[in-house]
């Protein structure tokens, strides 16, 4: 099975034209089958791959090159940046950090034991061994109960370019979330903005990870144990070496390609809990595979970087606003098992039980 690849382009440009909430109410046929395309495919895979004329495949590069750049750095100089008083949540984390899910969450433990062996994730033996970079990207709350949560950034010295190749690519990976967020919420007969409105000054995060093939490049190293993301959404842009398996809501395991030019988007704990579990949280690892050992063989012929750069973002609904099942997912008969919560306090719940506050997720 393939993922399908939804073009954002035709709903961006009806989307500037509407106006008001009459016209979004007499939506084209064409069009709200797109978005309920969207929604069906979040619901029933977790996953969902999207075009976005505003996100260009050099803009995933220029982002990709300076990650590079920055990993390949010394130990000691990426170590400048890590904030470990602030639970990593600016700055560098480092390797040997992060803790998977699948280590410490019992529930998820019970879970791998029944499934078949050919579906079972790969085992981690430890934490992650990759290095995360956590930049805060869009505007934050002026007064919020959770100042943790709205750090401020963290810049390496040397890199002129930093501010500037963040900010736009985080941007634009969060404009791209917003449209698939508007497609969903409409695909699940909700307002338009349902997500969105509940997404401003989120605590949204552009959190890149390192994995230095160099060192872990041995087929079966797990960077990213089984686990989901406690966001909203998450989206990557394309990584030069794969490596990423995801699990359908069937349960059917996945090896995910991205095509050139593409953004991978993945669903969290937070459009679960929106949902009542209509969606659900997407559960994923990153694993050197074959295929990985393959783009290692090329890259190290072309002379090009061993370090595997993801090029992650997690858009969270704001830290200050309340969880609960939308709409008529209110009604569900599983809303009781999402009970209302603040967000910033869900977060942190979260992060208390992978022993790190500071770690959502990956790949």
């Amino acid at each position: 099975m393939e993922l399908p690849v939804i073009d954002l382009a035709p709903y961006l440009e009806i989307s500037a034209k509407l106006r008001s909430e009459s016209d979004w109410t007499n939506l084209d046929p064409e069009m709200k089958r797109l978005c309920e395309e969207v929604s069906r495919t979040l619901k029933e895979t977790g996953a969902l791959l999207v075009k976005d004329p505003r996100c260009s495949a050099q803009d995933n590069d220029k982002f990709l090159d300076m990650m590079e750049k920055y990993f390949e750095k010394p130990e000691e100089f990426k170590r400048l940046q890590q904030r470990p008083h602030l639970h990593y949540q600016v700055g560098v984390t480092p390797e040997g950090v992060e803790v998977p899910r699948s280590l410490v969450d019992e529930e998820i433990q019970e879970k791998l034991k029944a499934m078949p062996k050919e579906l079972q994730p790969a085992t981690p033996t430890g934490p992650d061994p990759k290095w995360r970079y956590m930049w805060r990207v869009g505007p934050r709350p002026s007064n919020t109960r959770f100042k943790e949560l709205n750090s401020e950034p963290v810049i390496p010295e040397g890199f002129p370019e930093w501010k500037a190749t963040m900010d736009s690519w985080g941007c634009k990976m969060i404009s791209a979330i917003e449209a698939v967020a508007e497609m969903a919420a409409i695909g699940f007969g909700l307002q338009k903005d349902a997500f969105t409105f509940l997404m401003k000054q989120g605590p949204h995060l552009l959190a890149p990870t390192g994995s230095d093939l160099g060192h872990h490049g041995q087929e079966g190293t797990v960077f990213a144990g089984y686990h989901y993301d406690l966001n909203f959404l998450t989206i990557h842009g394309r990584s030069r070496f794969p490596g990423l398996n995801i699990w359908l809501r069937n349960g059917q395991k996945m090896e995910v390609k991205v095509p050139v030019g593409c953004l991978l988007i993945q669903t969290g704990k937070q459009i679960e809990w929106l949902t009542a579990g209509d969606c659900i949280a997407g559960m994923h690892e990153v694993v050197v595979t074959s295929r990985t050992i393959g783009a290692i063989e090329v890259a190290i012929k072309q002379n090009h970087s061993l370090w595997r750069v993801s090029s992650t973002l997690f858009a969270h609904i704001a830290s200050d606003s309340l969880l609960k099942p939308l709409g008529h997912f209110a009604d569900s008969p599983h809303a009781s098992i999402y009970p209302p919560i603040c967000a910033g306090e869900f977060v942190e719940k979260e992060l208390a039980v992978i022993n790190l506050k500071g770690s959502t997720g990956e790949p």
